[in-house]
Order: structure tokens, then sequence, then C-alpha cells
């Protein structure tokens, strides 16, 4: 065998395909790249996003300013001068010589909020012409004066930040604040050790011992 006979192995090597070099070249005469057009001719790049010249998407679509504040919290609100018109069509009553009792469940049958699952805010647009004990998760400064001013309450609902020790349960010792060093341990009372004691031996008292050797020798 010599060099010349030498040949790489069947299908290891093949001719670079000629795009459009006429019929000549193999893919016939428009070599696949349909008829005509801008992809039909040479140098054809295309982004994925061009729309053929029309004003794209991306410029269609209005831009949306600002940001969503992920701790804003959505109140249900109420003004007070609804709360005394509905007193005075007779929604909300009251037992006798005692304030009427305003929550987000008697205002939601009153038809005064639409949904009780949203924290209830007070605003203060409006006279109050009752005494009122209103319970709710806010209070506007204006509010909060106007139901102070004819005699009533304004009562904040407040969540407990810790959890809550059940009912017949003491309650875990609060941990220390940070900065505080924590109260040492208390040790464990010291227990005198027990001496060793020989039962062979009965016990004698060291001035004794002298004398008893003594009566030994004599005898």
């Amino acid at each position: 065998m010599k060099i010349h006979d030498l040949k790489p192995a069947e299908g290891s090597v093949t001719k670079r395909t000629r795009v459009g070099r006429g019929i000549a070249a193999g893919k016939g005469k428009t070599a696949g790249r349909g008829t005509k057009g801008q992809r039909s001719r040479a140098g054809a790049s295309i982004p994925a996003w061009f729309e053929g010249g029309q004003t794209p998407l991306h410029i269609r679509i209005p831009k949306l300013r600002g940001f969503r504040n992920i701790n804003d919290i959505e109140y249900e609100v109420v003004n007070v001068g609804a709360i005394s018109a509905a007193i005075e069509a007779g929604k909300l009553e009251s037992e006798k010589n005692s304030p009427v009792t305003v929550n987000a469940d008697t205002l939601k049958q009153a038809g005064l909020v639409r949904r009780d699952r949203k924290p209830l805010k007070v605003l203060g647009h409006g006279e109050v012409s009752a005494k009122l004990f209103v319970l709710a998760d806010a209070f506007t400064k204006s509010a909060r004066e106007k139901i102070e001013a004819a005699g009533g309450t304004a009562q904040v609902i407040e969540v407990p930040s810790t959890p809550l020790a059940a009912l017949g349960v003491d309650a875990p010792d609060a941990p220390a604040a940070a900065g505080e060093p924590a109260s040492p341990a208390p040790e464990p009372e010291a227990t005198a050790a027990a001496e060793p004691v020989d039962a062979g031996q009965p016990d004698v008292p060291a001035e004794e011992a002298p004398a008893a050797d003594a009566a030994d020798d004599n005898g």
C-alpha cells in the first residue's frame, strides 16, 4: 500500500454545500430559500423579535411606572359619616342606653363594606351623631377624635406578636433582651464525700491508741 492509495472512510468526509450557485450545485435553482424575498438574499440576518417593520410589541405595550410595595396593607375602608347614616336608617342598632357596636361583621350586614376578610380602617369624613363603640384594625386621627368627641370609643384590634399560652397553662419565662447576660444556672449543693470505713477494725480515738499498745507490751 502506498500513500496515494490511502483515502478516508466512507461517509466521514462530505463536500461543502454550494448554496445559491445554480442548478449545477445540486440544490436546485433557489437552493431551498424559496422564491425572492429578504430571506432569499445573501446576508439575511433578521432578529427573532422583528415584526416586518410594524411597531413592535414591546413598544405598543404601555409602560408600567413605579412598583408594588410588598409590605402595603390593603384596607376595607368606611367613613364615620356613613356609619352615622346607617344608624339613622336603622341598619345599625343597639340596646337601650348603650353605645352602638360597630365592627367588620355589623358593617358587612349593613352593606357598608363588601368583604370582612380584609382589615378594617375607619376614616374621618362626615360627622358622628351617636355614641359608638368601634372595633377596627386602624383609625385615622380625625375619625378617632370625632368618635371620642361624641362619647364613643375607638378600639384597635391588636394581634399578639408572640404566641400566647393556652388557658390554664403558665406562660414560659420571657427570653432575655438583647445585650443582657443570661442568668447563670443554679449550682448543685456540694455534698461531703463519705470516707471509707474499715469493717475489720473498730474506731479508736487517736489519744487512746498509744495506751493500748503499752498494755500489750507489759502483758
